[in-house]
C-alpha cells in the first residue's frame, strides 16, 4: 500500500512538472502581451504585469504595423483553415472507408506509401510544390494554399479514420441494408456518426495544421491582402529590433481560435467515444 502511494504521488508529481514546462511558454506569451513596454524591456522580469494594458492588442487589430486590419487576415487564415478540414474530412473518411471495407489490389502498398509520404520533410517540398502551383496557376491564392494543406493532411486523416472505420461492426450496416438503405444513406446515417470521434481527431490535427504553418504560405503568398494570420507576425519583426508587446498579443490572438475550436469539438469526441453501437 505504501509502495503504490509512493508511486501515485510520484506520477502525479511527474505530470504536474510536465504541465508547468510546457504551459510556463503559453503563460509568458499572454503575460507579456498584456505589459507596457517599461515592464517588457526591464531588467527585472516580471512574471504578472504590475500595470497590465490593452495596448499591444489595440495596436494589432487596428493593423498599425502593416496598415491592414487583423480581421483581414483572420477571414484568410480561418477560410483556409475551414476548407482544409471540411475537404480533408470529407476525402479522408472516403478513402479510409474504401481501405478498411474492400479488398483490392495494392492495399498492403498504399497504406505503406502513406507512412512513408509523412515522413518526408515539408521543407523539401516548397520548390516541387512553387513549381507545380505555378503551373496550375494556383499561386499566390488561397486555394492554391489550401490544396496543399489538403494533401498533408490526408495521409494522417486516412491511416487514422481507418482503424475507427475497420472497428465499425459490418453488422450494422448489413442491416440497414436489409432495412431498405442504400449505400449512400448507409453511409450518413451508420457509418459517419460511428466514426464521429475520429473525424473529429483528425478534423483538430488539420485545423491546427492549415492555422499555424507557415513556410509555405509564406513562400506562395505573395499579395499582403491575401496573407494569413502567421504570415502578419513577420511583420513585428524587423532589423531595427523585434516589438515584443504586438507580438506577445498577435500570438495570444492567433492561439484563441484553435483553442475554442478544440473546446467546441470536445463534446463531440467524448461523447462519441463512450457510445455504444452494439449492445450485448
Amino acid at each position: 500500500m505504501r509502495s503504490r502511494r509512493l508511486r501515485r504521488i510520484a506520477l502525479n508529481t511527474a505530470g504536474i512538472a510536465v504541465f508547468v514546462v510546457s504551459a510556463f511558454p503559453v503563460f509568458w506569451m499572454v503575460s507579456t502581451a498584456f505589459k507596457p513596454n517599461q515592464e517588457i524591456f526591464s531588467s527585472t522580469p516580471h512574471p504578472v504585469p504590475f500595470h497590465p494594458t490593452l495596448r499591444h492588442f489595440d495596436f494589432v487589430l487596428n493593423g498599425g504595423i502593416a496598415g491592414v486590419s487583423f480581421w483581414h487576415y483572420f477571414v484568410n487564415s480561418l477560410a483556409v483553415a475551414v476548407g482544409t478540414v471540411l475537404v480533408s474530412g470529407l476525402l479522408a473518411l472516403l478513402a479510409a472507408t474504401a481501405v478498411a471495407r474492400y479488398r483490392f489490389r495494392f492495399r498492403t502498398t498504399f497504406l505503406i506509401v502513406l507512412l512513408v509520404v509523412q515522413m518526408v520533410p515539408c521543407e523539401a517540398l516548397v520548390i516541387p510544390m512553387f513549381i507545380d502551383l505555378k503551373r496550375l496557376e494556383l499561386l499566390n491564392s488561397l486555394i492554391g494554399l489550401m490544396v496543399v494543406y489538403i494533401g498533408f493532411a490526408l495521409p494522417f486523416g486516412t491511416w487514422m479514420l481507418r482503424g475507427f472505420v475497420a472497428a465499425v461492426p459490418r453488422e450494422l450496416e448489413e442491416a440497414a441494408a436489409l432495412d431498405g438503405a442504400g449505400p449512400i444513406r448507409t453511409f450518413f446515417r451508420i457509418l459517419l456518426p460511428l466514426v464521429a470521434p475520429g473525424l473529429v481527431a483528425t478534423s483538430i490535427f488539420s485545423f491546427i495544421t492549415a492555422w499555424n504553418e507557415l513556410i509555405f504560405a509564406y513562400t506562395f503568398l505573395k499579395d499582403q491582402d491575401k496573407a494569413t494570420l502567421p504570415i502578419m507576425l513577420q511583420f513585428f519583426f524587423g532589423r531595427s529590433g523585434n516589438d515584443w508587446g504586438p507580438i506577445m498579443a498577435a500570438s495570444t490572438l492567433l492561439t484563441l481560435p484553435v483553442i475554442a475550436f478544440f473546446l467546441v469539438v470536445q463534446r463531440r469526441m467524448v461523447s462519441g467515444l463512450v457510445a455504444g453501437a452494439v449492445k450485448g
